[in-house]
């Protein structure tokens, strides 16, 4: 017993600098934040409790309710979009020489390491609606002028859409490397069978690669319920607060409006949001993933 009891000191000891961050600079500032939610407070005068008047602040909360849409609207776009853009991308590659594969998985994977202020602002002047790269492909193609992408509420927040499908080289990595694990067996068994190559990818590819399906989808979900560097640096949110995501509305009402006990109240919304949807996606696409067992 004594052995086992200095086993698990040495152990604590080992951890304990992850210890003391986790506990300094998660857990801590979680149960200050928890706190403060509670009360009203600007981090420069004693907080003075409230109960839970700033979560019942928010059914009356215009702003909190085009931030939620339209983080959800995002979280929808950017999902499918991610998920099905990487897929579609791995299957291409899958079937490509390996020399050009590899070559064509590296430059989609750059995207990926680039600071998100640097690719807002290269993005910024894709969609100029003047000099920019996607109207002027639009007037070549014979149209007479495209629209100003980030300035009119009817595109701004599809244009942030589009823009984050260009990341997906952590997701085309994982299925690029699900579809490579798909047995060689199953597919000429289909083969024999009469399915052509699209029937052996519906039947046969898909299933085997749900489980990778599903989780590119549910980090793409997680992500994108955290939208916050884009809006804030194309669009401050707007025109017309169309692009205003959920956590900007909260860094605004924290450091913008002084609210930070509302501040607080909406991150913990947020989480519970996450979690909620995070257990929806693993409850229903458990219903459709196919697990190997061998």
């Amino acid at each position: 017993m004594n052995g086992s009891a200095r086993a698990v000191g040495r152990g604590l000891l080992f951890i304990s600098p992850w210890l003391a961050g986790f506990c300094g600079l998660t857990l801590g500032p979680a149960l200050l934040s928890a706190w403060y939610s509670l009360t009203d407070t600007t981090l420069l005068d004693p907080p003075v409790y409230t109960g839970l008047s700033n979560f019942r602040r928010m059914w009356s909360d215009s702003l909190f309710w085009i931030a939620l849409r339209n983080t959800l609207v995002f979280a929808a776009m950017n999902s499918i979009g991610v998920t099905a853009g990487s897929l579609g991308v791995a299957v291409l590659l899958h079937r490509a020489p390996a020399r050009v594969a590899a070559l064509a998985r590296a430059v989609i994977f750059l995207p990926t390491v680039v600071p998100v202020v640097t690719a807002c602002a290269c993005w910024m002047w894709v969609f100029n609606p003047r000099f920019g790269i996607l109207n002027s492909a639009l007037t070549a193609a014979g149209a007479t002028g495209g629209p100003d992408w980030l300035g009119d509420s009817r595109f701004a927040l599809a244009s942030l859409g589009f823009m984050s499908v260009w990341v997906i080289g952590s997701p085309l990595l994982v299925a690029g490397a699900a579809l490579r694990e798909v047995p060689r067996s199953l597919l000429e068994a289909a083969a024999i069978d009469g399915l052509g190559s699209g029937g052996r990818l519906w039947h046969v590819t898909l299933p085997a690669i749900s489980p990778a399906l599903m989780f590119n989808g549910l980090m793409a979900l997680i992500w994108s319920l955290q939208l916050f560097g884009p809006p804030l640096i194309m669009t401050r949110g707007g025109p017309e607060h169309a692009t205003l995501s959920y956590s900007m509305y909260v860094y605004l009402c924290a450091f913008s409006y002084g609210d930070m006990g509302y501040a607080c109240a909406l991150a913990w919304v947020q989480l519970a949001l996450t979690l909620a949807l995070s257990a929806a996606v693993l409850v229903v696409g458990g219903r459709f993933v196919r697990y190997r067992t061998t």
